[in-house]
């Protein structure tokens, strides 16, 4: 095409020709900015109305109407995009982020005010969100038709656990928050970080490692399967196989703790209880330990109180009480004199007793002596007995030959019948 054939240079061509005195009713119109705009926006539109684009999300940046507004760009060249509508973040099924690849359907379009052209949104998913999807659903499928998901197989939570075995990774957001919910819920209960990594190819064999490990040496009560939010990719290690096996396996009930409230994993549905997110898990372990400690601070409080109005009760009895004693010192001395009285009466009534007491004994005591053969031995008399002790009374109690025994007041003596 030559130039001349152009309507901008045959216009410029023109004016030449007005400088060189040519008759101004012969040159065609001039363009204005709008109607070349508009030109532009008929070449444009109708040429791209239906297309699929794809690119990597830059310069997000979400307006307060609720449109989304970003550009796609690749290693050449990027564009201006536009996704419309009040619930555009909504019709998303993940949250649109820089540096995202995505797959894009919908037109070019040129926005007039500012001269640009742009491309504009009608659906949009992740690059390669659409293959994941598939292969979710037809694993989910086959688990769920060999009775991994069957409520019939899932275990209950020990309602008071004292150990609990987290599987995650140690420097992410999701133990920290588990961990801070836990000290502060159930102090007592002891945690188990297992480390693992949590995104990547590496991911599954990894928690596997672990949740085998807990098992193996019966390390806890309790485990927990945990990760922050992130895209499918990002979650896509907890829709392993093996991994799902290795949960319904577990002799130790499973938390899955995975993503956020909306993220949904194969994890999720064969572990024993699904929770919607980490610390949420934290919650549902510390539960029943949780309601205890309110239980035990409610009473401890009412036993306080029931204590203080009893003291208060107590105090105010004791003080009417005492208002009512006129003067407990000279009661006091009372009751001392009166003891020291009785003291002294015993200790007169005692000293009689014993005195009579002795005065029997004494008495006693001649009888006895008067009676006793011992004082006859003194006056000169003595007593014969046999060998068998018997007391011989008469000569005839003896035989002749027979020894016998004489018994003096100072001692005995052997003799013999003649």
């Amino acid at each position: 095409m030559d130039r001349d054939d152009l309507p901008l240079f045959k216009n410029l061509n023109s004016r030449d020709e007005l400088a060189r005195g040519g008759d101004p009713q012969s040159l065609p119109k001039h363009l204005s900015v709008t109607e070349l705009t508009s030109k532009i926006k008929g070449v444009l539109e109708p040429s791209f109305q239906d297309i699929w684009l794809q690119g990597e999300v830059s310069n997000f940046r979400p307006a307060a109407s609720g449109h989304l507004y970003f550009s796609l760009k690749d290693s050449g060249a990027s564009i201006s995009a536009a996704l419309f509508g009040s619930a555009a973040k909504k019709r998303l099924a993940f949250d649109l982020k820089d540096g995202l690849q995505v797959l894009c359907r919908g037109k070019v379009s040129v926005y007039g005010p500012r001269g640009t052209y742009q491309f504009i949104i009608e659906q949009m998913e992740p690059l390669g969100a659409g293959a994941l999807q598939i292969a979710f659903e037809q694993l989910k499928a086959k688990l769920a038709e060999e009775g991994l998901f069957d409520p019939i197989h899932k275990k209950s939570l020990p309602p008071f656990p004292k150990k609990v075995a987290v599987i995650t990774s140690p420097t992410g957001a999701a133990i920290r928050d588990m961990v801070n919910v836990l000290r502060r819920r159930a102090p007592h209960l002891e945690i188990l970080v297992v480390p693992a990594i949590v995104q990547g190819d590496e991911a599954p064999r990894q928690l596997i490692r672990g949740l085998e490990a807990v098992n193996r040496f019966n390390l806890a009560d309790v485990i927990i399967l945990a990760r922050g939010g992130g895209s499918i990719e990002d979650l896509w290690g907890f829709n392993d196989e093996n991994l799902a096996r290795a949960i319904f396996a577990s002799k130790i009930p499973v938390i899955s703790a995975v993503g956020h409230e909306i993220d949904f994993t194969i994890s999720d549905f064969v572990s024993d209880l699904r929770a919607p997110t980490p610390s949420a898990a934290a919650e549902i372990v510390s539960g029943h330990w949780a309601d205890v400690s309110r239980q035990v601070l409610m009473a401890s409080d009412r036993m306080r109180s029931m204590i203080a109005r009893d003291l208060l009760n107590r105090r105010n009895l004791l003080g009417h009480l005492s208002a009512r004693v006129i003067s407990p010192l000279d009661k006091l001395r009372e009751k001392m004199q009166r003891i020291d009285e009785w003291a002294m009466r015993m200790e007169r009534m005692l000293h009689q007793i014993v005195e009579r007491r002795k005065l029997a004994f004494g008495q006693v005591i001649g009888k006895l002596e008067a009676l006793s053969p011992l004082k006859v031995l003194d006056r000169g008399y003595s007593i014969a007995r046999n060998d068998d002790g018997k007391v011989l009374r008469s000569v005839s109690d003896a035989k002749p030959g027979e020894s016998f025994s004489v018994v003096f007041a100072d001692g005995k003596s052997k003799a013999r019948f003649i």
